[in-house]
């Protein structure tokens, strides 16, 4: 078996595409003790940089959607005069 990737390296779909790996393994492999450490640690890595990957992505489109907004008209907080 080959080390992995560090997962820092991964976009998004090659980390769901490992993990489901992963779980396929888990749910239909014989168990091998320690084989389901090194998996669970590893499934918990791809886990948090997915989670990671999701929360950057929700404040890049945040700030897209925001960028999209029209500005306040010029003097609107100003009393008539």
């Amino acid at each position: 078996m080959t080390d992995p990737r560090p997962v820092d390296e991964l976009g998004y779909s090659e980390a769901i595409t490992e993990l489901e790996a992963i779980l396929d393994r888990l749910e239909h492999d014989e168990p091998d003790v320690d084989r389901v450490a090194v998996d669970v640690a590893r499934a918990s890595e791809l886990i948090v940089h997915c989670k990671a990957r999701i929360g950057a992505a929700k404040l890049r489109v945040e700030e897209v959607v925001a960028d999209l907004a029209p500005p306040a008209p010029d003097g609107a907080s100003d009393p008539p005069g």
